[in-house]
């Protein structure tokens, strides 16, 4: 099926003329399923063709990693594995991914840089550049979340760091594909690049805006067929997050995101589910509204690109209830329903996250290599929020609403 680069118009998204609306999932290891050994791309096709069968058209993939395979909590192998030195294969892996989703009508979004420590991101770039180690905040031993945070934040700050990951955006846009010849900037399967997941301007707003500017027009001058987003989580209950509606007015940026975390923000605690989930549900749904009241007003599409909850009682066995999570998918779809019907600019929505047939070496494990991936990444214990093939009723909800939703 021939493909149409998207585009925005107003508040929406348009493919061939019609106006596109989705809904997505995040793979984000896709591309380390890829790679050209025959057990693990045989997975990424059955996974492929499920989230086709469930109407999961528009997956968010990470198109960099970065740092030795030797880091702790890290997806690897690495893409790059220190500055300007590429796994070959993984780059091959990618190819292949991408062939894939056009044979399949699905579109990607590429996420090309990480605020946290999984797949190396804005931290590894510091340690490149300033030979400091990095913090690691947990699972790490005495690990503290603020000061990684600043520690990867200093980025924003940083030139050199900066210029190897505009190094990065340069390899991976100009990249010409190893199966099929076409260059990803003239390849219409890719949805948008996407910044960085969640960047957050811990030291100062002014560098951080700095930063989205200038790395925005960068890769307009490479490729002018693609969008380009941020990556925002939005104006998260969290620290320095305050920041939605300027990150979002800066020249290039084509659309909004933002992220929701209910149990992450202290909302929701599932082994008090009776008590705290009706609250959270009423604070989640009040985020999503008011975000996406900002959006039309900043007259853009918007895309709820991450949301999750944990199993039952906070369980992370595989065949552990999902009644909570249901309640919780049928309301944030329903929502995102209405508020499209009413005319506001909320056009897509990605969950978190997709671990189809992939299972944790043994329920809430820390990640090593040699395991599955699934939607949890290394640092985070494995079964939280991934979404199982073995997840029927979840996936019938998922089911029911893209086929609503996609356009």
């Amino acid at each position: 099926m021939t493909q149409e680069f998207i585009t925005v118009k107003g508040s929406q998204f348009f493919k061939n003329g019609q106006v596109y609306s989705f809904l997505g999932t995040n793979f984000w290891y896709g591309f380390n399923l890829g790679v050209n050994t025959p057990p693990l791309r045989a997975r990424l096709l059955r996974e492929l063709d499920q989230l086709q069968q469930l109407g999961v058209k528009n997956l968010r993939i990470m198109a960099a990693s970065e740092g030795p395979d030797t880091a702790p909590w890290r997806m690897v192998p690495t893409l790059q594995i220190k500055p300007g030195t590429y796994n070959e294969e993984l780059l091959v892996g990618l190819d292949f991914l991408l062939v894939e989703l056009a044979k399949r009508d699905m579109h990607a979004v590429l996420c090309m840089n990480n605020m946290w420590p999984w797949s190396g991101g804005f931290a590894q770039y510091i340690n490149w550049t300033t030979q400091t180690p990095i913090p690691y905040p947990p699972p790490a031993k005495d690990g503290k979340w603020l000061k990684y945070m600043r520690y990867s934040a200093s980025f924003f700050k940083n030139k050199s760091a900066q210029q190897l990951y505009l190094n990065h955006l340069k390899k991976i846009i100009n990249r010409r594909n190893s199966i099929t010849g076409i260059s990803y900037k003239n390849d219409p399967t890719i949805m948008s690049w996407q910044l960085a997941n969640e960047p957050r301007p811990i030291l100062g707003n002014r560098h951080y805006r700095s930063w989205i500017r200038q790395t925005a027009a960068f890769i307009k001058s490479l490729d002018s067929n693609h969008l380009v987003s941020i990556g925002s989580e939005g104006n998260a209950f969290v620290p320095f997050s305050r920041k939605f509606k300027k990150e979002h007015l800066v020249k290039n940026i084509d659309y909004a995101t933002m992220h929701i975390w209910i149990q992450n923000w202290g909302w929701y605690d599932p082994t008090s589910a009776k008590k705290t989930f009706p609250k959270a549900l009423l604070k989640a749904k009040e985020y999503i509204r008011r975000h996406t009241k900002m959006a039309q007003k900043l007259k853009m599409p918007l895309v709820l690109e991450e949301f999750g909850i944990a199993r039952d009682q906070g369980s992370y066995q595989v065949t552990a209830p999902t009644l909570y999570r249901d309640q919780y998918y049928q309301e944030i779809f329903t929502l995102i329903e209405e508020l499209a019907t009413q005319g506001f600019p909320l056009i897509g929505c990605n969950f978190w996250a997709w671990g189809g047939e992939g299972r944790p070496r043994s329920p809430k494990a820390i990640w090593q290599a040699g395991d599955d991936f699934i939607g949890d990444p290394p640092f985070e214990y494995q079964g939280w929020y991934s979404i199982y093939d073995s997840d029927t009723s979840t996936l019938a909800i998922i089911k029911a609403f893209a086929e609503k939703r996609n356009r």
